[in-house]
């Protein structure tokens, strides 16, 4: 299988132990995987900013440098989401495009969904010796169906234990550019995000979007707590403590 990773911005910029991560996941999986170096944004902030023209610029050079491959996988729900879910509706005016965006959509996967359940990936690298509670990533969960999927890897790795928080689907308040616009209203509900985090008891958080894990973990922090680790999934199955490469 020919996989184009979409890395994401955040990831490139702030976490980068995580594109490693499903790369070695990616080939853990045998999957012969490429890193198109000229990849930057897939638009999804100037999308729910209300700049269409700005997303469909954006839009059109992932699609140029991600058809060929026979996926697109990437280690976010929100960055998988906007390609498989908004872009063929950039594109409403321009059969043309519209078409090419389909096809891509219909390729796209977030990392665990394509792990679990195209790669079917039956052994991860990774040890943890612990507890986890998950979050459930707004985008990743309503736009791209994944729930079970990180789960049933996490499942697969040894010393692993997971303890679910009460209501993990909840969201942690980031919401992109809206923890910018209602900076109050997004740091309360990252403080009940916390509050279900510390009340499980576990070890680390885990999760499949960076956006997630940067508003959680400085929340977390900024609360004090300098204990909880906060992990993306990626970095638990690959065996990595999230550090940059």
């Amino acid at each position: 299988m020919r996989v184009g990773l979409f890395v994401t911005c955040l990831v490139d910029l702030v976490r980068p132990s995580v594109g490693f991560a499903a790369l070695e996941l990616l080939e853990a999986a045998g999957c012969d995987v490429t890193v198109p170096a000229t990849q930057t944004c897939c638009g999804q902030p100037g999308y729910n900013s209300g700049d269409r023209e700005a997303a469909k610029a954006l839009a059109r050079k992932v699609i140029a440098e991600f058809e060929g491959f026979d996926y697109v996988v990437a280690p976010s729900g929100s960055c998988s989401g906007t390609i498989k879910t908004h872009y063929p509706h950039l594109f409403d005016d321009d059969r043309g495009m519209r078409e090419r965006a389909e096809r891509l959509a219909a390729k796209t996967y977030e990392l665990t969904d394509f792990l679990a359940s195209v790669a079917k990936l039956a052994r991860v690298p990774g040890r943890f010796d612990g507890t986890v509670t998950y979050h459930d990533s707004c985008a990743g969960l309503r736009e791209m169906g994944v729930k079970a999927q990180p789960r049933a890897l996490l499942a697969k790795v040894p010393g692993l234990a997971v303890k679910e928080m009460a209501t993990p689907e909840q969201c942690c308040g980031f919401g992109g550019t809206f923890s910018v616009k209602f900076g109050e209203v997004s740091a309360a509900i990252a403080d009940r995000k916390c509050d279900d985090v510390e009340a499980s008891g576990a070890d680390a958080l885990v999760l499949g979007d960076v956006g997630c894990m940067l508003n959680i973990e400085g929340r977390l922090r900024r609360r004090g707590n300098r204990k909880t680790k906060v992990l993306h999934v990626a970095e638990v199955l690959a065996g990595r403590d999230g550090r940059s490469e």
